[in-house]
């Protein structure tokens, strides 16, 4: 077969188009023939359903020659973990396109894959894919953009040192619960960092879920900073012997872990807002977990998310990643990102591992 590679796209005839196609998905038809992407042709190649392709490029030093499987992956027009996802999709029984532009209406990611029976012609659209590999950093605005993809699941797929690929699927989560309670005003004590409630109603902790108790046998509570800070915004908070609460802990926090305590407390008051109770996260390597339903502290259930909170512009380690999404499914729960800035709102990412 006739297959001519220009450094961008190969192109076949008449011949390929019904071959690889019609019958099985591969590439775009066009009055000519077929026009197939790189990563396309390097899988038939692979497959064997092609035997070389020419290489047409003029700067090239292979130009005028044939060019088979490994020539063509060793290129810098077929990404190799690329390659590998494709392969690995389509060995899985899924057809997908290479999202280039005026192939796919929608270009975020490196692959559109369709549900199985789909293929090209249909409209239907099962995930969309970015393929990195796992030493790759990936950009919270790439991932965000997959998440909230309105007619398909964002998917990360990663490509470890030995090909394998795990899938991190992507989602915008709803930040929402039920949780309610009415507290009096408080007053407390402020110590190095935390804030000690000597005389506490009993809705503080037992309904509200704030604080820890000191001791069974004793009614006082000690506030995390960012509580404390955040039940001073809400005007419901007094330190001792000091006369700005809010502004006193919040620079209190900054001391202690600088710019982050501010992340954390947007976090933790959006949380709250919602309806939500954060409570540490520090035993599974988080900022918080979280309970979406708490009546009281009797008859608390297990906590369902645990959220991570990083900066806006925030790049992730695909290897970090996989870790917070193994650590959190190995407790049962679901691991959200909280990606904040200071003056402006808060973006939110679901991340859960997926066998599509």
């Amino acid at each position: 077969m006739d297959a001519r590679f220009d450094g961008e796209t190969v192109r076949a005839g008449k011949t390929g188009r019904e071959r690889f196609y019609d019958s099985r998905g591969y590439g775009r038809p066009r009055e000519a023939g077929i026009e197939l992407a790189p990563v396309e042709a390097a899988h038939l190649l692979f497959r064997g359903d092609l035997a070389g392709v020419v290489d047409e490029r003029p700067e090239s030093p292979t130009a005028g020659q044939r060019l088979e499987f490994e020539d063509l992956l060793a290129s810098a027009a077929v990404p190799e973990v690329a390659f590998f996802v494709y392969k690995e999709l389509r060995d899985r029984g899924f057809y997908l396109s290479p999202a280039r532009t005026g192939w796919v209406a929608d270009t975020s990611g490196d692959f559109v894959v369709y549900p199985r029976g789909n293929g090209p012609w249909d409209e239907a659209v099962a995930y969309r894919i970015l393929a990195v590999s796992e030493r790759e950093r990936v950009r919270a605005a790439s991932l965000l953009a997959l998440a909230a993809s309105p007619d398909a699941t964002g998917v990360l797929a990663v490509v470890d040192e030995e090909s394998e690929v795990t899938y991190l699927e992507l989602a915008v989560p709803t930040i929402t619960g039920s949780t309610q309670y009415h507290l009096a005003s408080l007053t407390g004590t402020l110590l190095s960092d935390r804030v000690l409630i000597p005389e506490p109603p009993a809705a503080l902790h037992d309904r509200a879920f704030y604080g820890q108790p000191l001791d069974r046998d004793d009614r006082s509570v000690q506030l995390s900073l960012v509580e404390a800070a955040y039940l001073a915004r809400q005007e419901l908070l007094a330190l001792a012997g000091i006369g700005n609460a809010t502004e006193t802990l919040t620079a209190r926090g900054r001391k202690v872990e600088g710019e982050r305590f501010d992340r954390r407390l947007r976090a933790y008051s959006a949380l709250r807002t919602a309806g939500i109770v954060p409570k540490t996260g520090f035993k599974f390597g988080a900022d918080f977990r979280t309970y979406a339903d708490v009546d009281s502290v009797d008859q608390l259930g297990h906590s369902e998310t645990l959220v991570r909170v990083v900066p806006a512009g925030h790049v992730f380690d695909p290897r970090d990643l996989a870790l917070d999404v193994r650590l959190a499914h190995g407790v049962r729960k679901r691991l959200i990102v909280a990606l904040t800035d200071v003056d402006e709102g808060i973006d939110w990412l679901a991340v859960e591992r997926l066998t599509p």
